[in-house]
């Protein structure tokens, strides 16, 4: 009876074994899983078969065909580029968005000052001022040119403006004799000897120019940012590196585990293969956002709209009034080097220097100042303002979380729940082979750590040449960067030298990545700006400036402290 009953048991064990072998071998598992990924294979096996065709997953009893093992590799590409470009998408929006509200709010603000200091000039000054407007008018539209990219000179430039309103004042004090276009071109070339306006132009020049170089290259710095990040997250997989893929995402399948996901480590190992050359861009990556920080530091500041408004106008009545002052002094040694212009007829010697002159070039005072519709232009400045201020501080918190994030990116994408098991244990996921603990050490990130790399074979020798443009891209521009936090400025190339379109800050100027060398090569380059002829007397008798608001915010930017 006991024997019996030893018998029996014997025949109920093994009949559950076979059970759960039968089991093992069926794949219906499989095509389910398949059916709901979307693949549309021709024959999806009922039951495991020899794997003797595989060539990337083991090759014991299978559950997949050729055919399967095929489309398994084409979708292992397609997820892990997807997964790259939708892990990378806020830090490529944070520089997309992040570039657009910046130059949109600067712009801005260059236009409310425009209006607000157009109205205080034509109502303190008046027709002399709308007279003479093209000399702010050609300073303002230098401005504006060099931040929107133009290869401008800004010191040259500031010194040629200060050179043309000496030459119109100088007209104006002098008006009973015959000015020529000759003896005009001779005045400028005493305006650093004169100093005909105090010491407005020295200060204004050391600190507009501070402020527009830091402007520019922050925007384009935002620029290059973007590009760099957006061609980065293309990635283009190599043949190894599907094999690894495929191995990793689509083998369980074919083991009959659909739902079994990868093993942490695995993963990192298989992933910082496939993107070795995307970790070393990190090192330069993190200099061009240390650098970008230290810029937008230049960009902050607790200002007020007094100080954001009130130095520009303020000081250039300040010049125009020292120049009044010191008319005759100037007058005097113009006369000295340039010799005695011609004494004019009675008509135009009869007008007198104090009719023309204290009548309307009289000191600015700031009680002064209209409350009508510049009111309502400094009313929108104000918000514009201090939207450009929370945007630089958003700005840098953003720059501050984008640090490390190529040599991160790895650890993000394998903490993924859809690639790896999440918190199974380590012996209830994918291993390579089949479900059980991984045992290889991981790989450090970047090219030369792969050499051993156990599940990607990786060439060391042969750097992917995208990504070496880019660091390139983001050295030339840490190097802008550095110089522009100091004060000094590197020569962005011209739109207009290629004949590109122009663009706001890094429009048509930034430092393509792909261009990087080039640039480096002629990064050191000055261009003086353009000094045009004499204007006639056509041209003196222009409208109020439209290209006022450039110089105007950059002025504020520049000399909030200095001249509160």
């Amino acid at each position: 009876m006991l024997g019996l009953e030893l018998i029996m048991c014997t025949f109920s064990v093994l009949s559950v074994a076979a059970r759960a072998d039968l089991k093992a071998r069926n794949c219906s598992e499989v095509r389910e899983a398949c059916v709901g990924k979307g693949f549309s294979f021709a024959h999806v096996p009922v039951q495991e078969i020899p794997g003797e065709h595989l060539r990337v997953c083991p090759r014991g009893s299978t559950c997949c065909t050729q055919e399967m093992e095929d489309k398994f590799g084409q979708q292992s590409k397609q997820d892990f580029e997807n997964l790259v470009e939708e892990m990378s998408h806020e830090l490529r929006s944070t520089f997309v968005s992040r570039h657009e509200r910046f130059d949109e709010f600067f712009l801005e603000l260059l236009e409310n000052t425009q209006r607000s200091l157009n109205d205080m000039f034509v109502r303190t000054y008046g027709k002399p001022y709308m007279q003479n407007s093209e000399v702010f008018e050609n300073l303002f539209a230098e401005l504006k040119r060099y931040y929107m990219g133009g290869n401008v000179n800004l010191e040259e430039m500031l010194n040629d403006f200060w050179s043309r309103l000496l030459e119109r004042m100088f007209m104006l004090l002098n008006s009973q004799y015959v000015i020529t276009e000759d003896y005009l071109e001779c005045i400028s070339k005493y305006t650093d000897q004169l100093k005909p306006f105090g010491d407005v132009p020295r200060k204004l020049k050391a600190q507009v120019t501070r402020a527009f170089i830091a402007a520019r290259t922050f925007v384009q710095g935002l620029s290059v940012g973007r590009e760099v990040a957006q061609r980065v997250s293309k990635v283009s997989s190599t043949p190894a590196c599907i094999r690894a893929l495929t191995k990793m995402l689509y083998c369980p399948f074919c083991q009959g585990m659909p739902a079994v996901k990868s093993c942490k480590n695995y993963c990192l190992n298989v992933v910082k293969g496939c993107l070795a050359n995307q970790a070393d861009l990190d090192p330069e990556w993190n200099l061009y956002i240390d650098a970008m920080l230290l810029v937008a530091q230049r960009l902050e500041g607790p200002f007020d709209i007094e100080s954001v408004m009130d130095p520009i106008d303020v000081k250039i009545s300040e010049a125009i009034m020292n120049m009044q002052e010191n008319s005759a002094q100037v007058s005097y040694r113009v006369f000295q080097g340039c010799g005695q212009p011609k004494p004019a007829g009675m008509t135009r010697s009869t007008r007198g220097v104090p009719d023309v002159f204290n009548a309307r070039f009289r000191p600015y005072s700031p009680e002064e100042r209209p409350t009508t519709a510049a009111g309502t232009s400094l009313d929108r400045l104000r918000i514009v303002w201090h939207a450009m201020q929370h945007s630089v501080v958003d700005i840098k918190e953003k720059l501050k979380l984008s640090k490390k994030f190529w040599s991160d990116l790895p650890e993000a994408m394998c903490d993924d729940d859809r690639v790896t098991a999440g918190n199974a244990s380590d012996e209830d996921c994918w291993n390579g082979h089949t479900k059980g603990r991984y045992f290889p050490e991981v790989q450090k990130d970047g090219l030369t750590h792969q050499v051993n790399n156990p599940e990607v074979g990786v060439d060391i020798t042969r750097p992917d040449t995208q990504i070496r443009q880019q660091i390139m891209a983001l050295r030339v521009m840490t190097n802008k960067l550095k110089n522009a936090y100091n004060g000094n400025d590197i020569y962005f190339q011209d739109s207009s030298d290629e004949g590109s379109s122009s663009g706001s800050g890094s429009g048509s100027t930034e430092v393509g990545p792909t261009d990087a060398a080039d640039v480096a090569a002629t990064e050191g380059q000055v261009v003086k700006a353009d000094r045009s002829g004499p204007v006639d007397d056509s041209a003196r008798l222009c409208a109020p400036s439209r290209a006022l608001p450039p110089v105007v915010a950059l002025f504020t930017l520049a000399l909030h402290r200095q001249w509160r």
